[in-house]
């Protein structure tokens, strides 16, 4: 084992305004947790083409001075507790991804209970240093004059554009008939309002105060089973921490439904492509996750990632507000036969930390990319705690990713690897440029701050 060094004060996200807000926020004395809610809400103003306030995520907190890490679920839940409502159909769209059309639905009946305000303030409960309303306020004054679009995330909107400019959504991403492209204004209206109400009653706006009639009465009018009872019973939970070792360096996340961490613990000592494509096949999973994340490390030592999404958001707007709700119910993998009214439901979403046996924090990341999470995450680790790249190298070198007897593999794979893949029986796809399709990682830690490439993220340190 490599000795590495503890991870350096910083933030990662996948918008540079985002990373700019958490980077404020820390050096304005707030804590990992303030830095890294600060930075989620401002992704519900500057990434809504991945999340937003409607959405649902999990959050995972290292304390330096303990050693602890928690893990908090405010992902979605199953609505329809109130019993006197039943979902009507959804609404098909077909969205393509690598060139081939995939059947998403969503509209109200594909709306879960969101728990993004939720979570954001049980991190800042439970974590936070600052003022509720300081770390609210930047979101709130880049909602009243929207942000510039990256062309990452424009190239993101051309593949959901069927999902995001239906109905009302077509006035924000289609302006004028026109998609928004890199360097447009991304705004929209109300969603200052939104905040605002957020900043001054807390989460409970969303849940049993100013918000939660008309997010109710907005679902049920396009035909979703929402209730006030959903609503008013959400609650964020702790799960479980899974734990495993890589290289000698101890890896702590939540049970997610890829297994990331249980993928990671079987892996053999020595990790050949052959063995790697092994442990990281997929059957059949091809979603396009829409999702983002926020990584951040303050200059105690402590960490907080939190990984958000909408699905790919259910055209559901809610009136005068600028909010998008989930289509978590429209996301095919997602579903299991265990779905029940209050039910939670699963995800690929695993925001982790790694620690050495110091209990030294040396990375903390998550990712972005539905089933592609895993293989992203994993394929990061390795690059740092394996083969001694730097996070930002690791990052960005080319992936591969397996789908049943595919290897889908980005330029740059190196074709001794992909040799070895195709001789042990593989079929090789190989893509013509890197893609969004293999995740985004945003990760802090040992020498620096990072984002992925694929979607325009950004790393900036505390100096």
């Amino acid at each position: 084992m490599s000795e590495l060094s503890p991870a350096v004060p910083g933030v990662a996200a996948a918008h540079p305004v985002t990373a700019e807000v958490g980077l404020r926020i820390l050096r304005e004395g707030g804590t990992a947790a303030d830095a890294a809610v600060a930075a989620v809400l401002t992704c519900c103003v500057a990434e809504t083409i991945y999340t937003g306030l409607g959405g649902g995520g999990f959050a995972t907190y290292f304390d330096a001075a303990t050693g602890e890490v928690t893990c908090l679920d405010f992902f979605v839940s199953v609505p329809g507790t109130d019993g006197d409502r039943r979902a009507g159909p959804m609404v098909k769209v077909d969205v393509f991804f690598g060139g081939v059309p995939q059947v998403y639905e969503i509209g109200g009946a594909s709306v879960a209970v969101p728990g993004v305000p939720a979570g954001c303030g049980e991190v800042h409960r439970r974590w936070g240093r600052l003022p509720w309303a300081s770390v609210v306020a930047p979101a709130v004054a880049l909602a009243k004059t929207g942000v510039v679009l990256p062309a990452a995330q424009a190239r993101t909107l051309v593949s959901c554009e069927p999902a995001l400019a239906y109905g009302e959504g077509a006035a924000y991403y289609t302006p004028n008939g026109k998609l928004l492209g890199g360097g447009d204004l991304l705004f929209h209206p109300g969603l200052a309002t939104a905040l605002e109400g957020l900043a001054d009653e807390g989460p409970a706006a969303f849940y049993t105060g100013a918000f939660a009639r008309t997010t109710v009465d907005a679902v049920r009018a396009a035909g979703g089973a929402l209730g006030p009872r959903d609503l008013a019973s959400y609650q964020v939970r702790e799960t479980s921490v899974d734990h495993a070792t890589l290289n000698g360096y101890r890896v702590r996340a939540r049970h997610d439904l890829s297994r990331t961490v249980d993928t990671i613990a079987a892996l053999p000592e020595r990790v050949t492509p052959v063995a790697l494509a092994s442990a990281l096949r997929d059957q059949g999973r091809q979603k396009i996750g829409d999702t983002t994340n926020v990584s951040v490390v303050d200059a105690e030592g402590n960490s907080c990632v939190i990984t958000t999404t909408l699905g790919l958001g259910s055209a559901v707007w809610l009136p005068g507000l600028g909010v998008n709700l989930n289509s978590m119910l429209g996301e095919g993998e997602l579903i299991t036969a265990d779905l029940a009214p209050g039910r939670r439901m699963s995800s690929n979403m695993c925001p982790l930390v790694v620690i050495d046996d110091q209990d030294r924090l040396i990375v903390a990341a998550g990712s972005a990319g539905a089933s592609r999470i895993r293989t992203a995450l994993i394929d990061t680790l390795l690059g740092v705690l394996v083969d001694g790249l730097d996070l930002a190298s690791a990052i960005a070198r080319p992936r591969f990713h397996v789908v049943d007897d595919t290897v889908h593999a980005e330029p740059g794979v190196e074709d001794a690897d992909l040799s070895a893949l195709a001789d042990a029986g593989w079929t090789i796809n190989r893509w013509s440029e890197m893609n969004h399709y293999f995740g985004g990682v945003t990760a802090v830690g040992a020498g620096g701050a990072a984002g992925d490439p694929r979607r325009g993220g950004v790393g900036l340190l505390l100096s």
